[in-house]
């Protein structure tokens, strides 16, 4: 999208388009309404990334129609989240697509080259915390960045963060993905120069309360320059992730 507004905007400069003609081309359907969405066009102008589909809820046709929107519009790339097996079976039918299952992604158009000023860490408390972390890595790639995972990294075995400090002291920005006490993005951001971002995950037992003990540990966290997303909102932290390695 970002391709077509700077042809737009060459032709004006090149005085193959009126002033008018230039606006018009611009703000022409920054939406489109096809009936059950209103597929936001303009978004990747705004924000420098594409709208994303969120697959939850939605029907695999659903989902169909709006990727071809999307993609009468020029855009390349197109990311699915929380896309289960079954409507990935059906779109890969009509579609060429990456699904990965472990992380419920959907990946159209490949991954482009990186681009971002550095290196985003990725690191897990546990096994159990890598479908989320997959949804913030895929995420983060899909966007542009270089990304390191450090998965299994727990505090229940401290040695384990330590033996990659060279990785997370060369890092641009963290994700600290943890269940259980959520304690991982406290001790990353007692050790990283760069802002954290802490995931809690709904991993844990029963006290656990399903990933609410692991969002309030890390909301009340003494490490400075960790900030929270939502509980396993891996996503959340991958787009965040990426524009902070976007930044300058």
């Amino acid at each position: 999208m970002n391709n077509e507004i700077r042809r737009t905007l060459e032709a004006l400069k090149n005085g193959e388009l009126s002033v008018d003609d230039a606006l018009l081309a611009i703000k022409k359907q920054p939406f489109e309404d096809i009936g059950y969405a209103k597929v936001d066009l303009h978004r990747g102008i705004r924000q420098g990334a594409a709208e994303v589909i969120y697959g939850a809820g939605k029907t695999w046709e659903q989902m169909a129609g709006i990727i071809e929107t999307m993609q009468k519009s020029h855009v390349k790339r197109i990311l699915i989240t929380r896309l289960d097996p079954e409507a990935a079976k059906h779109l890969s039918k009509i579609q060429e697509i990456d699904y990965r299952e472990n992380a419920k992604i959907g990946i159209i158009g490949g991954f482009p080259e990186p681009d971002g000023i550095g290196r985003i860490v990725v690191a897990t408390g546990g096994t159990s915390d890598i479908p989320v972390a997959e949804e913030a890595a895929l995420t983060a790639q899909i966007h542009g960045n270089e990304v390191v995972r450090l998965y299994d990294v727990g505090v229940a075995g401290l040695h384990r963060l330590l033996s990659h400090i060279d990785e997370i002291m060369s890092a641009t920005v963290i994700i600290a993905i943890a269940g259980m006490e959520g304690a991982l993005a406290s001790v990353i951001g007692g050790l990283a120069d760069c802002p954290v971002i802490g995931v809690p995950t709904s991993v844990g037992y029963g006290t656990s309360f399903g990933g609410v003990s692991a969002l309030l540990s890390m909301l009340n966290s003494c490490a400075s320059g960790v900030s929270v997303v939502n509980i396993d909102n891996g996503f959340g932290a991958g787009y965040l992730a990426g524009m902070i390695n976007h930044v300058g």
